[in-house]
């Protein structure tokens, strides 16, 4: 499948992607600690609706949804509140990627890097954080960067595994970075998106993964599983899942599920083996 960030900002699976993350971004605040995160597949950082996303209309489905919900549980509010601090004219016409919504979590103290390999939207991600000195940018392969860029400094953080899936044997390199990432990293959180098509192929690397700390599967499906050639939904293996996002997962899984869901599909938050 082809999944580059413009023209997917604010579906479904980004709106689960980013409710985990915003919620682990806050877990790490909740310390004096600095922090470091790095986001391997960044995009641009900010996407405008009226633009790539227009063509395909997915975040009518995904963020289109929720955006004006005054009943959500807290990590999902927390998520809307960001999303919303990006739109102050009350219309939803901007959608913060994941750098834009770390970056805004962030203390002084706390430290950003950014790989997107794309030229062009490479680019624009270095004009969108043009001077910032908390944010460092590199254009490079993701998967090499696991080996060059990790432990970071400070060594207490998030990493965010979020490839495009273009290539056929993509989740069985996903499955290889997240070993890779721990092997190197084995302190660090740990968040790697990936779709769900058809189930078997999601499973068998689920199973195939070495055994992870704290590590669980935090899925969302918006449709059965009738057609596996359709994205009918996402997930993400969660490792060293901080203390108390467990529940604050559980709660926002069952509330967005009803809400995101267009024939039916599921959630589940559940530990995998350790």
């Amino acid at each position: 499948m082809n999944y580059r960030h413009a023209f997917h900002a604010g579906n479904q699976a980004d709106v689960l992607k980013h409710v985990v993350l915003v919620a682990l971004v806050e877990a790490l605040r909740g310390k004096d600690k600095p922090f470091s995160a790095l986001d391997l597949h960044a995009g641009v950082g900010r996407y405008a609706l009226a633009a790539e996303a227009a063509k395909t209309g997915e975040y009518i489905d995904g963020i289109g949804r929720i955006d004006s919900a005054t009943d959500a549980p807290a990590a999902v509010a927390r998520y809307l509140e960001l999303v919303r601090g990006f739109n102050p004219s009350g219309r939803l016409e901007i959608y913060p990627g994941s750098p834009r919504l770390i970056r805004t979590l962030m203390r002084p103290e706390d430290r950003l890097t950014l790989v997107e390999l794309h030229p062009e939207d490479h680019a624009k991600l270095r004009a969108e954080f043009a001077g910032d000195a908390q944010v460092a940018i590199h254009r490079r392969d993701s998967w090499e960067a696991l080996r060059g860029l990790l432990p970071p400094q400070p060594r207490r953080g998030l990493l965010l595994l979020d490839p495009s899936f273009e290539q056929p044997d993509e989740l069985a390199r996903l499955a290889r970075g997240i070993a890779t990432a721990h092997r190197r990293w084995p302190e660090g959180v740990i968040a790697a998106w990936y779709p769900i098509k058809d189930r078997p192929p999601v499973d068998a690397i689920l199973s195939a993964l070495p055994p992870l700390p704290h590590a669980w599967a935090a899925e969302l499906t918006v449709f059965d599983m009738l057609f596996p050639a359709r994205l009918n939904g996402s997930g993400l293996v969660l490792v060293n899942l901080p203390w108390g996002v467990e529940a604050a997962l559980c709660e926002a899984l069952a509330w967005l599920q009803p809400r995101l869901a267009r024939q039916g599909g599921a959630w589940r938050l559940e530990p995998l083996p350790g």
